[in-house]
């Protein structure tokens, strides 16, 4: 399975960036024991209309025109699912069971995601009720996914 962050806008910080390839490097190497192929980010412009919806609408066609054809979809979304770890590594592990080729996560830019990003999503997930700096997102969900990846393979990593 190749698993896929495909995200609006470029990291302006390297600390961030450097946070969420790290993780992402590391997922690539443990993952290969679960059936991962590849890890990736990916970035697609952000809009730059004068308003809100024209920019979540650009951005969301923007986002699905790079999203591989029968991919299953994970957005990120404010009014998504609160999961612990453990329940998003299985869910991780069921969709990887599927035998689907394509896991990607959508993260949205400033404004959201547009509603045809929202309904084209298996899964609305949310990273908590609080809102976080959307250069953050990125490397959270690397943590995350990692951090899912090491749970299925029993790695110490995760201590709960």
């Amino acid at each position: 399975m190749r698993l896929q962050v495909i995200a609006v806008g470029r990291l302006k910080s390297a600390t961030e960036q450097l946070i969420a390839e790290d993780y992402f490097e590391r997922t690539a190497s443990l993952g290969q024991q679960l059936g991962l192929t590849e890890v990736r980010l990916r970035e697609v412009p952000e809009s730059r209309a004068a308003d809100a919806r024209r920019r979540m609408a650009e951005e969301a066609g923007r986002l699905l025109a790079a999203i591989p054809p029968k991919a299953q979809l994970i957005a990120l979304a404010a009014n998504g699912k609160e999961l612990d770890s453990e329940t998003f590594a299985s869910h991780l592990r069921r969709m990887a069971d599927t035998g689907i080729a394509d896991l990607v996560f959508i993260i949205g830019g400033p404004d959201g995601l547009g509603q045809d990003v929202l309904e084209r999503a298996e899964l609305k997930l949310s990273l908590g009720r609080m809102t976080w700096p959307h250069r953050l997102v990125r490397a959270m969900l690397a943590e995350q996914i990692y951090r899912s990846v090491t749970i299925l393979l029993n790695h110490p990593y995760h201590r709960a």
